[in-house]
């Protein structure tokens, strides 16, 4: 059975994008469970949601709704370096509980800190996290992402990022790339364009 997973960012006490995240969910469900009841974020609300920094709200939920909840602290892993792999064949529009597919292009990331995936000649996203790169006037994310986040979605109604089709080989067109989803904050890791490398395939 088909299992999907939200993950959801808290700062004192308090989950951020609970709206989309809500909306995303139920989205889901209905796609993928016709006739499953709409759920409500707020009744699965953790005991231990108000701690220390930032915390990472993951449920996990399906058919029969949702079937775990867990608080835990976030840390932020390093991203220094990505490098560009083919992933012509990788599906992930909704967020599946099962990432094996994007857990094997992250193996061949080779010395480099994670991936950017290429499909069909377009930049999409990294192994956990959309992108937007800075062409001098605007931050410009993939018009065709892997997965549509919801932090990508509220910068993109704020009109902080803008939609491109970004191949590959204009990467030189660019200065910077900023990597972010609902757990990593916009401007939160930033990179020069320089820092992506070749594919290693």
């Amino acid at each position: 059975m088909c299992q999907f997973i939200e993950s959801i960012r808290v700062e004192g006490g308090l989950p951020r994008l609970l709206f989309y995240h809500e909306e995303r969910m139920n989205r889901t469900r209905s796609l993928f469970f016709p006739g499953a009841p709409a759920l409500r974020l707020a009744d699965y609300l953790p005991e231990d949601i108000d701690g220390p920094g930032v915390m990472k709200w993951r449920l996990v939920y399906g058919r029969d709704g949702v079937t775990e909840c867990t608080c835990t602290p976030y840390r932020l892993r390093p991203v220094c370096s990505l490098r560009l792999v083919e992933a012509d064949k990788v599906d992930y529009a909704y967020k599946f509980l099962d990432r094996s597919a994007l857990e094997r292009c992250f193996a061949r990331r080779g010395d480099a800190d994670d991936v950017l995936l290429v499909r069909d000649g377009l930049l999409t996203d990294t192994s956990i996290a959309n992108i937007a790169l800075y062409d001098g006037r605007q931050w410009c994310t993939p018009a065709h992402p892997l997965l549509c986040g919801v932090k990508r979605r509220s910068l993109l109604e704020s009109r902080i990022i803008t939609e491109r089709d970004i191949r590959a080989e204009e990467l030189g067109r660019y200065s910077l790339v900023r990597v972010f989803n609902a757990l990593i904050d916009w401007g939160e890791v930033e990179l020069p364009v320089s820092a992506i490398r070749m594919s290693a395939s």
